[in-house]
């Protein structure tokens, strides 16, 4: 029952504000959307608590089920409309119905004077509910009803602006990109089907799950032939396709940025805390099939690797706050997916949680600052605002602290143990790990580095808003559609403190991204410097995940995936704890001298990659479609051939009806004529004879 509540309770509100909200006040409005969203919060921790006391199966595995109806049941396949709710559903129902809500909260006062404030927030419990359903479906079909949600309520809220264009732009982007990746997913779920006739996440009378039968399966050979040979390695690299849409990895991450033009309550739940880590869920909770495939985990760590340290290095030239924190969510993206590469499959989760805690933070911290800053998101127009934002500085340092892995915040746990189990894997073959470890480092540098030029620029220094003339640099896209008028207001007010009910969730992420980190402290930290007593308490988030995570093992690579050195372990921590707070002093140190440090061209310009798409793909598709498509193929052939039938048509009509001109004596002539030509043939065939 507690399973559906958390479900349902999203999906009641959204149709009551969707049917309702339109002549309903922002207060009421507010109130039935926090409150569903409160109610399923509620209902996931409680049912959290009920797992804790569930007995394990003989698997080891505690479970909730919940089964509402048989949806497909042909021949020996079925697939149920059901919930499940295991150590790994658990993790991620935690955390997206709680930041959810702090973001909802938030979200009533930044979104307050909206002309279609119920329209937001009907999207916003749409969204929920399908991310809920992705997480909690207990076999892909179910997943994929909340993949294929979430990306129309992502095309939905990105777009909200949507009498102006680059919102609607960003929105057909995101929407058609995902799809691209969703392609790639769907062919995945197809392949899982033929292989083990089911796609059942669980054991059920009568149906073995997918991961029961995969286990059976021999590891498939490291080999680029494995990728297209129809076996489990293309299993997997199918769903990562849909992972690398969904989740914004080269070459599908172009969607992301642009969906920034979305209100900032978006970004923040959509783009940091929810749906672009749906992607990692699904590789997390297929780890199974991704165990057997050594040659789909090697290539998603090489993506993973390579996107984290392609994004950071755009990161670091945006002067739009908001663009600053989606490179930043692309680049952790691909942290998480160098984790699956490598076999780390609980960290990769770590991550995505403390994650969600401290970028929801800065997204929300930002969207204070844009609320300040009259609607403006552009960097070069703020400086000085630590004086008048006291909470949201001290809130978005906490958040900068915990992604640069500032030592002891929650970010400096999960990503380290990201780096060390990438060092350490046996997963990767030859030397992989370590050249992607030091991939790895650098990223890391360059994080703390744009992180801490974006805090610099932002809350240090010149107050820049003073200065700004009407027409400079302009403004950012997030809210101007509002029909606020920043000059109006004058960049010369003193810019003041957010209210309440934005700066409460703030206080809140930034206490959990400082202490999120300590449940999921590693091994080797553990070990060395805490009480024996504390172990387990320390190390509980890893232990929880166990029983449905599994460590790969390749036969010849010196069997489990991590090897298990604590020393070696604890010299990589201090090393990459080195560099964060090296780069964090480098940082600081050049940027608060030269806040607007001009970047290479090529880096403001993102590498030009969406002009090199442009260019390659979307005009000669455009091309292709007008004048392929349509201009030949509908107009000239398709058109051509049915009009020119009906003109032919039309000719012949009006050629047999000169016959019929209602003239007696021309009919009298055809009468005579005809029989003229009968009575000739007729003699004609006698003579013959």
């Amino acid at each position: 029952m507690l399973l559906r509540i958390i479900i349902f309770a999203p999906l009641i509100g959204a149709a009551i504000l969707g049917l309702f909200g339109k002549r309903m006040s922002e207060r009421l409005i507010a109130a039935i959307a926090c409150s569903s969203i409160g109610v399923s919060t509620i209902a996931a921790f409680a049912a959290f608590a009920q797992l804790l006391g569930q007995p394990a199966d003989t698997a080891g595995v505690r479970r909730i089920s919940d089964t509402l109806f048989t949806w497909i049941n042909v021949g020996a396949f079925r697939a149920d409309f059901a919930f499940m709710l295991d150590p790994l559903s658990g993790v991620m129902v935690l955390f997206v119905t709680g930041v959810g809500l702090l973001i909802h909260i938030f979200a009533t006062a930044y979104m307050s004077g909206e002309e279609s404030y119920y329209r937001f927030f009907t999207y916003l419990n749409l969204f929920m509910f399908m991310m809920l359903v992705l997480i909690l479906g207990d076999n892909f079909l179910m997943m994929f009803v909340g993949w294929e949600g979430v990306g129309l309520c992502s095309y939905l809220l990105i777009g909200y602006y949507f009498l102006k264009d680059y919102a609607g732009d960003a929105a057909k982007k995101a929407f058609v990109v995902n799809r691209i990746g969703d392609f790639g997913f769907a062919l995945g779920v197809m392949l899982v089907f033929y292989h083990f006739s089911t796609v059942s996440f669980i054991d059920k009378p009568g149906i073995a799950s997918i991961f029961t039968l995969a286990a059976n399966k021999p590891i498939e050979a490291l080999s680029t032939t494995a990728l297209y040979a129809g076996g489990l390695t293309t299993v997997a690299i199918l769903l990562f396709i849909g992972a690398a849409g969904k989740s914004a990895q080269i070459p599908l991450y172009v969607w992301l940025p642009d969906a920034m033009a979305g209100p900032t309550p978006v970004s923040a739940l959509i783009h940091a805390a929810t749906m672009v880590t749906a992607g990692v869920y699904m590789v997390v909770r297929s780890n199974v099939l991704f165990s057997k495939a050594p040659m789909a985990l090697t290539i998603v760590a090489i993506v993973g690797a390579l996107t984290a340290f392609f994004a950071a290095t755009i990161g670091i030239s945006q002067w739009n706050i908001k663009k600053v924190l989606a490179y930043s969510t692309v680049s952790q993206l691909g942290y998480m997916f160098l984790a699956c590469g490598a076999g780390a499959f609980s960290p990769a989760l770590f991550h995505v949680v403390t994650h969600a805690f401290f970028k929801a933070l800065l997204f929300l911290g930002s969207g204070s600052v844009i609320h300040a800053m009259h609607h403006d998101e552009d960097m070069r127009n703020m400086g000085g605002l630590s004086k008048y934002l006291k909470i949201t500085f001290f809130t978005m340092g906490a958040g900068t602290l915990a992604i640069a892995g500032f030592p002891l915040f929650s970010g400096f746990f999960s990503k380290d143990e990201i780096l060390w189990k990438v060092r350490s894997s046996t997963v990767l073959p030859g030397s992989l790990g370590t050249i992607l470890w030091l991939l790895g480092m650098l990223t890391a540098a360059i994080t703390a580095i744009y992180m801490t030029r974006m805090m610099v620029i932002t809350f240090f220094g010149e107050e820049r808003f003073r200065n700004k003339k009407p027409d400079e640099h302009g403004h950012g896209h997030d809210d101007n559609a509002k029909g606020h008028d920043s000059h109006a207001h004058g960049h010369s007010a003193t810019p003041h403190e957010s209210p309440l009910a934005m700066t409460l969730p703030l206080i809140i992420l930034a206490i959990l991204s400082v202490v999120g980190g300590l449940v999921g402290i590693p091994e080797g930290l553990a070990e060395k410097f805490l009480p024996h007593s504390l172990h387990n308490l320390t190390h509980s988030f890893y232990a929880f995940l166990a029983p449905v995570v599994t460590i790969p093992v390749i036969p010849g690579n010196g069997g489990e995936a991590i090897a298990e050195d604590h020393n070696a372990e604890i010299v990589s921590t201090i090393l990459s704890s080195i560099v964060a707070l090296v780069a964090i002093g480098i940082g600081y140190t050049v940027f608060k001298g030269k806040p607007l440090l001009q970047m290479p061209s090529f880096l403001e310009n993102k590498y030009y990659i969406d002009e090199i798409y442009d260019a390659v793909i979307v005009n000669p598709l455009k091309f292709i479609s007008t004048y392929g498509l349509w201009k030949f193929i509908d107009v000239i052939v398709i058109d051509g051939t049915v009009n020119g039938l009906a003109k032919l048509i039309n000719l012949i009509g009006i050629s047999l009806r000169q016959l019929q001109p209602g003239i007696i004596r021309l009919y009298a002539a055809f009468i005579f004529g005809g029989a003229i030509f009968v009575i000739g043939w007729f003699f004609l065939t006698v003579i013959k004879r």
